[in-house]
């Protein structure tokens, strides 16, 4: 049985996003793992951080609960929740007060109805779907020789790809509010800032990374259709 997305040259065109993948995961990893370990000068932990800048922000209703994990944070927008991992929750460190205010800045893109959220939250659970059928879907269509089934790949993967250039600027606008929120409520002193940007911006890399890898995997697929 012949598996061209799996034996096939075009594997190549995804080395270097795996590769720009692997250095992101391995940067935010060695970021956190630094900024975890430097106290904040004012001892408030990431789940006071929270509640403080969503009561600023006039978020009264959106809750602050601790996840299990490590960096498994998010905001649930239609539950109305920040959900921290237990050592940013309960920790006070410039890594736990940045990912804290991160996840609040989600909550205040959905308080004042910023757009690329709305569309990232109506595209999640249909990409989610995709993602999770996918490799189902090019394995069974192979093996049962159903046709267009490399196309239905190229589709999903773009699929993919648009989700994930939505995502990119509603993770950067929210490290934006989170840095803009925690210096006017004067939480962090200003070297401390720096290392919640420095933070963040790992953090992004990682977004970036998954959008370059869904971008190269439709390429690929491309690749393959045009061939057969």
């Amino acid at each position: 049985m012949y598996f061209p997305f799996v034996f096939d040259w075009t594997i190549l065109l995804i080395i270097p996003g795996i590769i720009v993948a692997i250095w992101a995961q391995s940067k935010i990893s060695r970021t956190y793992k630094t900024y975890s370990k430097i106290p904040v000068q004012s001892g408030i932990t990431g789940a006071d951080t929270a509640r403080k800048l969503l009561l600023s922000a006039g978020l009264h209703h959106v809750d602050v609960t601790a996840t299990t994990g490590r960096l498994t944070d998010y905001y649930n927008p239609r539950k109305k929740y920040v959900a921290l991992s237990q050592e940013n929750f309960s920790r006070s460190s410039i890594a736990a007060v940045a990912v804290a205010a991160h996840e609040c800045g989600h909550a205040m893109q959905h308080g004042k109805g910023y757009l690329p959220l709305k569309i990232r939250t109506l595209m999640a659970p249909v990409v989610s779907a995709a993602s999770y059928l996918l490799w189902p879907i090019l394995i069974l269509g192979i093996i049962f020789e159903v046709t267009n089934t490399i196309e239905i790949a190229v589709y999903i993967f773009a699929g993919i790809f648009v989700f994930q250039m939505v995502t990119l600027p509603v993770e950067f606008n929210a490290s934006k509010r989170a840095i803009a929120a925690l210096s006017e409520q004067g939480i962090l002193e200003e070297e401390e800032v720096y290392g919640a940007k420095k933070m963040l911006q790992a953090a992004a890399l990682t977004y970036v990374a998954a959008t370059l890898v869904a971008l190269l995997n439709v390429i690929r697929f491309a690749t393959i259709s045009r061939r057969r």
